[in-house]
């Protein structure tokens, strides 16, 4: 793993590498993509088969699993892990629980009531990848904060395994997390079917969740006819260090996202060079051992690194510039960082805190922008799956009293009509 040496040039170069594995869209996906979207809107159910057959080789007999069904996978769950999931269920349910918005209702004392209603969506679907890539966490993650949001039904769209069922530690998650009904419908032709609605599939308002290129791309395309979460980067982590971090902690941490994917991101800045290079002799004694050590060794030498800066506060500078998906925060008293660390999808704070602890069990959601867009972008939570309306009652008078502001500004507008709309009620 590369070890740079901030000097006000070295670091720019260093850090543009960054920015340019962020990939280009395939105009080839795109292309088929479209193309399939336009067949389920068109085919509904006829073409869901057809591309489940094609790109999953399942001629299924059925299409949804409904919740009873739901119940029995889950009773088959190894106890232990199934143990292990609701315990993780109960603190990202407590954590998100204190998002939730608020309904009011303003009446004034000359009559005139103003207010906001707060609902949440009829239904979302869930998107969860099957096969090598299915994530039980994920499905904790997308779907507790639906049902806390009052999501009045939350579905989930996964591809079916080669027997014609979903994988069994999904299934175990999705009865944890209250799902209502798992449709067999995966790729770009699931996400299709949810947005536009089949005649199994029913249509929703909102998809979330991870999924390959097929899967993002259509939820782009179909962003507007549904609301989306997020267009999902490659996976990546930024760790600050100072002396007092451990090399070996360090070590791991960087690993654990570099696994994910080659394209993933994994980069300390620290002020120590003895971290910097003890963390490096770190990677190679530890990657040795690990499963996905082929991924991870590429990941690191193409889009990691280690750069040494020059103080604390050039840290700070360059992860609020990075605004990194998980930002690990190993300094001395590091509960002193929150209020300067502006732009990161989610902090861990000190030496106990890796950033597994949040994919899996502290309670924040795990689902975070990517590829910098943590400047303006927030996690998924509760405000993700609800729809504010606002209220507005007045009386004559006050109407009255409101009505030359109000023609000023229309006629100023040049929206005569918009005038005309409050001064007929005076003529």
């Amino acid at each position: 793993m590369k070890i740079v040496t901030a000097d006000g040039t070295a670091e720019r170069e260093f850090l543009q590498t960054l920015r340019q594995r962020s990939q280009e869209t395939d105009t080839k996906v795109t292309e088929v993509v479209a193309k399939i979207l336009k067949d389920v809107q068109e085919n509904g159910d006829t073409a869901l088969r057809k591309y489940t057959e094609q790109f999953d080789h399942v001629a299924l007999e059925k299409l949804v699993i409904e919740k009873d069904e739901i119940e029995q996978a889950a009773k088959q769950a190894d106890e232990g892990f199934l143990g292990a999931l609701q315990r993780a269920a109960e603190n990202i349910a407590a954590f998100h629980e204190k998002q939730k918005s608020r309904s009011f209702l303003d009446a004034k004392e000359n009559g005139v009531i103003l207010g906001q209603r707060v609902r949440g969506l009829h239904r979302v679907a869930v998107y969860v990848p099957g096969g090598t890539a299915a994530y039980p966490s994920s499905v904790l993650m997308n779907v507790i904060p639906a049902k806390i949001a009052g999501v009045k039904e939350v579905v989930m769209l996964t591809p079916p395994a080669k027997d014609g069922g979903a994988n069994p530690d999904i299934l175990a998650a999705a009865w944890v997390a209250g799902v209502d009904r798992v449709f067999l419908a995966g790729g770009a032709q699931g996400v299709a079917a949810a947005a536009y609605g089949t005649q199994t599939v029913p249509k929703v308002e909102k998809i979330v969740g991870p999924g390959n290129i097929f899967v993002a791309t259509a939820k782009k395309l179909l962003y507007g006819t549904v609301d989306i979460d997020m267009i999902a980067g490659p996976s990546e982590i930024l760790v600050l260090a100072d002396d007092s971090a451990s090399p070996k902690y360090l070590a791991a941490d960087l690993m654990s996202q570099a696994e994910h994917d080659r394209l993933a991101s994994a980069i300390l800045l620290t002020t120590s060079r003895r971290i910097a290079e003890e963390t490096a002799a770190e990677l190679e004694r530890q990657m040795a051992g690990l499963s996905r050590r082929e991924m991870i060794a590429e990941s690191l030498e193409n889009y990691g690194g280690i750069l040494i800066c020059r103080n604390t506060e050039e840290m700070v500078g360059l992860a609020n510039e990075l605004a990194p998906e998980h930002l690990e925060v190993m300094l001395e008293n590091p509960m002193e960082y929150i209020g300067r660390l502006d732009n990161a999808g989610s902090v861990f704070l000190g030496q106990y805190a890796p950033e597994p602890l949040g994919d899996y069990y502290a309670g924040p959601n795990h689902v975070l922008p990517t590829s910098g867009t943590a400047r303006f972008f927030s996690p998924l939570g509760v405000d993700s799956f609800v729809k504010r309306s606002s209220f507005i009652y007045y009386t004559r008078e006050e109407l009255e009293k409101a009505k030359g502001d109000i023609l000023c500004i229309a006629n100023r507008e040049g929206l005569t009509a918009h005038a005309n709309s409050v001064a007929v009620r005076f003529s």
